[in-house]
This record gives C-alpha cells, structure tokens and sequence, in this order.
C-alpha cells in the first residue's frame, strides 16, 4: 500500500494533482487510515496508470472519466478518435496562425510599414487560410491567456475603444 506523497512520486505528480483526480471522481484511495491517511494498492496504481496515459494524450478529464467508467474498445475508440479530431482542429489553428505570422515577416523588417489596421491584420490572417471562426478562436485564446497583451494589441490596430472593448466582451463570452 502507498500513501498519497508515495503515489505521487511514482508517478511524478503532485499531491494536489492526485487530490484533484479524486475530487474530479477519477481515483478513490483503498482505504483510509484513522488518521485520514489515504491509501492506494495495486489496484488504484493501475487505474492512475490508465489515468496518466490518458492524460500524456492530451484527452481532458471529462472524456478521461468516461474512458474509465465504459469496457467497450467501441466507447474507447469513439472518444479517442473525437480525442484526435480536436487535436487535428488545433494543428490546423496553429498552422494558420503559422502562416499569418510569416506572411508579416515576409513583407520585410527594413520596409517602412504602414500602422497595422483591423482591415490589414484581418486580410494577413484570412490570405493565411484563417476562417472568421478560426479569428475568433484566435481573440478568445489571446484573451484567456494574455488578457492585458490582448487589450494592447486590439489598442495597436488603432481601434476605438468601444470596438476594443466588443471584441473583448466576445472572446470572453465564447470561452466560458
């Protein structure tokens, strides 16, 4: 039997990661000592195994308690394969975004260039193959990860700040 801090070594993750997979209803401990001590056997340390590899993939703890609950190879494969096409999407995403950027670089450091509008930076993206949906996906990910760099940058397309603010409000809305 492994305590929690014994666990987590093994596998090279916190306590609180492992509190999290029991929280989230994906690792129940063996038992529990009476001083609250949790302890994990063989059978825990496979399930964190199966845990852990799933996660390695990429596959979100939602699907991952799914993956768990079900026996069927035909439930495995249908969430691994929907697992695979959300990968494929994100590829796809940042090789446009690939794409815009060296269409930027492209045009030359040493050409004295314009102020980058909202019409320019649209017409870069979309001559990389970036969708009005794959923009938005763009402004919701700049937001959630880098709020202030988001707002300077939507500033730096000479945008009002009613507009700046819009645009904000949206990528906000859509990754709730």
């Amino acid at each position: 039997m492994l305590t929690i801090s014994k666990l987590g070594k093994r596998f090279g993750l916190s306590r609180a990661t492992i509190l999290y997979y029991e929280r989230e209803g994906l690792l129940e401990p063996a038992s529990r000592a009476a001083n609250g001590y949790r302890w994990y056997g063989e059978k825990e340390v496979e399930r964190l195994t199966q845990i852990v590899g799933f996660r390695s993939y990429g596959v979100p703890v939602r699907d991952i308690r799914d993956l768990l609950a079900r026996d069927s190879d035909q439930a495995h494969e249908q969430i691994l394969r929907k697992r695979f096409a959300q990968m494929e999407t994100e590829i796809q995403d940042l090789r446009h975004q690939q794409q815009a950027l060296l269409a930027i670089l492209e045009q030359g450091q040493d050409a004295p260039q314009p102020a980058m509008s909202k019409e320019r930076w649209s017409g870069i993206m979309a001559a990389a193959g970036m969708s009005d949906n794959d923009m938005h996906n763009w402004h919701r990910e700049f937001e959630a990860r880098e709020p202030q760099a988001h707002q300077e940058f939507l500033e730096s397309l000479n945008l009002d700040t009613v507009e700046v603010e819009r645009i904000r409000r949206l990528s906000q809305a859509s990754s709730r």
